[in-house]
Protein backbone atom coordinates (compact mmCIF):
# COMPACT_ATOMS: atom_id res chain seq x y z
CA UNK A 1 0.00 0.00 0.00
CA UNK A 2 1.63 3.44 -0.95
CA UNK A 3 3.05 5.31 1.41
CA UNK A 4 0.81 8.45 0.95
CA UNK A 5 -1.88 6.62 2.94
CA UNK A 6 -0.01 5.56 5.83
CA UNK A 7 1.00 9.48 5.97
CA UNK A 8 -2.40 10.28 5.66
CA UNK A 9 -3.55 8.54 8.01
CA UNK A 10 -0.57 8.84 10.41
CA UNK A 11 -1.43 12.53 10.42
CA UNK A 12 -5.16 11.92 10.81
CA UNK A 13 -4.16 10.23 14.18
CA UNK A 14 -1.59 13.14 15.18
CA UNK A 15 -3.78 15.99 15.08
CA UNK A 16 -6.35 14.60 16.77
CA UNK A 17 -8.60 16.15 19.67
CA UNK A 18 -11.75 14.04 19.66
CA UNK A 19 -11.48 13.51 23.37
CA UNK A 20 -11.06 16.62 25.03
CA UNK A 21 -10.66 14.58 29.00
CA UNK A 22 -7.69 12.74 26.98
CA UNK A 23 -6.28 15.59 25.27
CA UNK A 24 -6.03 17.29 28.62
CA UNK A 25 -4.68 14.45 30.18
CA UNK A 26 -1.47 14.02 27.52
CA UNK A 27 -0.98 17.06 27.25
CA UNK A 28 -0.94 18.00 31.27
CA UNK A 29 1.67 15.17 31.37
CA UNK A 30 4.10 16.05 28.47
CA UNK A 31 3.94 19.78 30.45
CA UNK A 32 4.54 18.35 33.63
CA UNK A 33 6.87 15.82 33.15
CA UNK A 34 8.15 12.92 35.17
CA UNK A 35 11.20 13.40 37.44
CA UNK A 36 13.36 11.02 35.61
CA UNK A 37 12.71 12.46 32.24
CA UNK A 38 12.87 15.64 33.00
CA UNK A 39 15.17 17.00 30.41
CA UNK A 40 13.27 15.18 27.57
CA UNK A 41 10.66 16.13 25.79
CA UNK A 42 7.48 14.78 25.60
CA UNK A 43 5.48 13.44 22.18
CA UNK A 44 2.36 14.40 24.15
CA UNK A 45 0.16 13.80 21.08
CA UNK A 46 -2.24 10.72 19.87
CA UNK A 47 0.65 8.03 18.59
CA UNK A 48 0.22 6.42 15.62
CA UNK A 49 1.21 2.77 14.80
CA UNK A 50 4.71 1.35 14.09
CA UNK A 51 6.02 -1.40 12.31
CA UNK A 52 6.63 -2.98 9.31
CA UNK A 53 3.87 -1.90 6.81
CA UNK A 54 3.56 -5.30 4.73
CA UNK A 55 2.97 -7.26 8.43
CA UNK A 56 1.11 -10.48 8.27
CA UNK A 57 0.38 -9.60 12.23
CA UNK A 58 -1.07 -7.08 13.71
CA UNK A 59 -0.32 -6.47 17.23
CA UNK A 60 -2.90 -4.48 18.78
CA UNK A 61 -2.54 -3.31 22.73
CA UNK A 62 -4.62 -0.87 24.95
CA UNK A 63 -3.00 2.69 24.80
CA UNK A 64 -0.14 4.13 25.34
CA UNK A 65 1.48 4.63 28.68
CA UNK A 66 1.78 8.25 30.33
CA UNK A 67 5.59 7.91 30.81
CA UNK A 68 6.10 5.70 27.73
CA UNK A 69 4.57 6.32 24.50
CA UNK A 70 3.50 9.58 25.35
CA UNK A 71 6.71 10.11 25.87
CA UNK A 72 8.59 8.88 23.45
CA UNK A 73 5.52 9.10 20.44
CA UNK A 74 6.32 5.33 19.81
CA UNK A 75 4.26 2.51 20.74
CA UNK A 76 5.42 0.29 23.70
CA UNK A 77 8.03 2.75 23.72
CA UNK A 78 9.82 3.58 26.94
CA UNK A 79 8.33 1.87 29.50
CA UNK A 80 7.89 -1.84 31.30
CA UNK A 81 5.27 -3.18 29.13
CA UNK A 82 7.52 -2.02 26.41
CA UNK A 83 10.63 -3.71 27.77
CA UNK A 84 8.87 -7.19 28.06
CA UNK A 85 7.36 -6.99 24.21
CA UNK A 86 10.18 -6.08 22.32
CA UNK A 87 12.23 -8.67 24.30
CA UNK A 88 10.11 -11.16 23.09
CA UNK A 89 9.70 -10.25 19.94
CA UNK A 90 13.39 -10.06 19.22
CA UNK A 91 13.30 -13.59 20.68
CA UNK A 92 11.04 -14.80 17.72
CA UNK A 93 12.71 -13.36 15.21
CA UNK A 94 10.16 -10.18 14.44
CA UNK A 95 12.14 -7.54 15.89
CA UNK A 96 16.06 -6.67 14.79
CA UNK A 97 17.31 -5.38 18.50
CA UNK A 98 15.45 -5.91 22.45
CA UNK A 99 15.54 -2.87 22.87
CA UNK A 100 12.96 -0.02 22.56
CA UNK A 101 14.27 3.82 23.89
CA UNK A 102 13.03 6.05 21.40
CA UNK A 103 11.96 6.72 18.09
CA UNK A 104 16.06 6.79 16.90
CA UNK A 105 17.11 3.82 18.28
CA UNK A 106 17.40 1.83 15.34
CA UNK A 107 14.42 -0.85 16.17
CA UNK A 108 13.40 -2.27 12.74
CA UNK A 109 9.88 -4.49 13.49
CA UNK A 110 9.77 -7.39 10.75
CA UNK A 111 6.18 -8.96 9.67
CA UNK A 112 4.19 -7.38 12.47
CA UNK A 113 2.81 -3.86 13.14
CA UNK A 114 1.94 -2.59 16.28
CA UNK A 115 -0.87 -0.37 17.11
CA UNK A 116 -3.48 0.18 20.34
CA UNK A 117 -7.39 0.83 20.81
CA UNK A 118 -6.67 4.27 21.98
CA UNK A 119 -4.18 6.51 20.65
CA UNK A 120 -3.82 8.81 23.55
CA UNK A 121 -2.92 7.63 27.16
CA UNK A 122 -5.73 7.96 29.73
CA UNK A 123 -5.79 8.46 33.25
CA UNK A 124 -5.23 5.15 35.36
CA UNK A 125 -5.10 3.18 31.83
CA UNK A 126 -9.03 3.13 31.76
CA UNK A 127 -10.03 4.73 28.86
CA UNK A 128 -14.02 5.30 28.34
CA UNK A 129 -16.07 3.51 25.76
CA UNK A 130 -16.79 6.35 23.84
CA UNK A 131 -12.94 7.36 24.11
CA UNK A 132 -12.12 3.89 22.64
CA UNK A 133 -14.95 4.65 19.75
CA UNK A 134 -13.50 7.15 18.72
CA UNK A 135 -10.11 5.86 17.90
CA UNK A 136 -11.99 2.75 16.17
CA UNK A 137 -11.72 4.47 12.57
CA UNK A 138 -8.22 4.32 13.05
CA UNK A 139 -7.79 0.80 13.63
CA UNK A 140 -10.29 0.26 11.11
CA UNK A 141 -8.41 2.12 8.17
CA UNK A 142 -4.89 -0.07 9.71
CA UNK A 143 -6.94 -3.46 8.84
CA UNK A 144 -7.84 -2.20 5.41
CA UNK A 145 -3.92 -0.65 4.69
CA UNK A 146 -2.34 -4.29 6.52
CA UNK A 147 -3.10 -5.84 2.67
CA UNK A 148 -1.00 -8.95 3.71
CA UNK A 149 -2.52 -9.26 7.16
CA UNK A 150 -3.21 -13.20 8.22
CA UNK A 151 -3.64 -12.56 11.95
CA UNK A 152 -3.77 -10.57 14.94
CA UNK A 153 -2.05 -10.58 18.49
CA UNK A 154 -4.95 -8.73 20.95
CA UNK A 155 -2.98 -7.98 24.10
CA UNK A 156 -5.22 -8.00 26.52
CA UNK A 157 -8.78 -8.56 27.14
CA UNK A 158 -9.98 -4.41 26.50
CA UNK A 159 -7.59 -5.00 23.11
CA UNK A 160 -9.97 -8.15 22.22
CA UNK A 161 -12.66 -6.45 22.68
CA UNK A 162 -12.07 -3.49 20.49
CA UNK A 163 -10.78 -5.67 17.47
CA UNK A 164 -14.29 -7.27 17.50
CA UNK A 165 -16.27 -4.21 17.87
CA UNK A 166 -13.98 -2.65 15.08
CA UNK A 167 -15.10 -5.39 13.05
CA UNK A 168 -18.91 -5.18 14.05
CA UNK A 169 -18.76 -1.52 12.94
CA UNK A 170 -17.70 -2.36 9.21
CA UNK A 171 -20.83 -4.84 9.12
CA UNK A 172 -18.61 -8.34 10.12
CA UNK A 173 -20.40 -10.32 11.76
CA UNK A 174 -18.15 -11.80 14.50
CA UNK A 175 -18.98 -14.83 16.90
CA UNK A 176 -18.54 -14.84 20.61
CA UNK A 177 -14.63 -15.45 21.75
CA UNK A 178 -13.46 -16.23 25.44
CA UNK A 179 -10.73 -14.01 26.26
CA UNK A 180 -7.70 -16.27 27.76
CA UNK A 181 -4.35 -16.55 27.60
CA UNK A 182 -2.33 -17.52 24.41
CA UNK A 183 -5.88 -19.20 22.53
CA UNK A 184 -6.43 -18.87 19.38
CA UNK A 185 -9.37 -18.51 16.98
CA UNK A 186 -9.83 -18.78 13.68
CA UNK A 187 -13.46 -16.27 13.19
CA UNK A 188 -14.06 -17.40 9.53
CA UNK A 189 -15.87 -15.11 6.84
CA UNK A 190 -12.55 -14.10 5.63
CA UNK A 191 -11.31 -12.43 9.14
CA UNK A 192 -8.05 -12.91 10.30
CA UNK A 193 -7.10 -15.36 13.10
CA UNK A 194 -6.98 -14.09 16.50
CA UNK A 195 -4.27 -14.75 19.02
CA UNK A 196 -5.16 -13.82 22.42
CA UNK A 197 -2.57 -13.02 25.12
CA UNK A 198 -2.48 -10.73 28.80
CA UNK A 199 -0.97 -8.26 28.09
CA UNK A 200 2.69 -7.38 29.28
CA UNK A 201 1.54 -4.45 31.96
CA UNK A 202 3.69 -4.16 35.09
CA UNK A 203 0.44 -5.49 36.76
CA UNK A 204 0.63 -8.82 34.85
CA UNK A 205 4.84 -9.21 34.31
CA UNK A 206 5.43 -8.54 38.28
CA UNK A 207 2.85 -10.40 39.69
CA UNK A 208 3.59 -13.41 37.60
CA UNK A 209 1.01 -13.69 36.34
CA UNK A 210 2.47 -13.32 32.36
CA UNK A 211 5.96 -14.98 32.47
CA UNK A 212 8.95 -14.70 29.69
CA UNK A 213 7.64 -18.46 29.26
CA UNK A 214 4.20 -17.59 28.94
CA UNK A 215 4.81 -14.93 26.33
CA UNK A 216 7.45 -16.50 23.99
CA UNK A 217 4.41 -19.56 23.73
CA UNK A 218 2.34 -16.79 22.21
CA UNK A 219 5.37 -15.83 19.61
CA UNK A 220 6.01 -19.37 19.08
CA UNK A 221 2.32 -20.02 17.99
CA UNK A 222 2.23 -17.05 15.96
CA UNK A 223 5.03 -17.66 14.24
CA UNK A 224 3.64 -21.78 13.41
CA UNK A 225 0.81 -19.99 12.04
CA UNK A 226 2.15 -17.93 9.81
CA UNK A 227 4.59 -20.97 8.58
CA UNK A 228 1.49 -22.87 7.88
CA UNK A 229 1.63 -21.61 4.41
CA UNK A 230 4.82 -20.51 3.96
Amino acid sequence: MSDHFWEDLNQRIITCRACPRLTAYREKIAHERKRAYRDQEYWGRPVPGFGDQQARVLIVGLAPGAHGSNRTGRMFTGDASGVFLYRALHRAGFANQPNADDRDDGLVLKDVFITAICRCAPPDNKPTREEQQNCQPFLLRELALLDRLEGIVALGRIALDGILAAWRASGVATPKIDFGHNRWFEPGGGLPWLVTSYHPSRQNTQTGRLTEADFDAVWRRVRGLLERKG
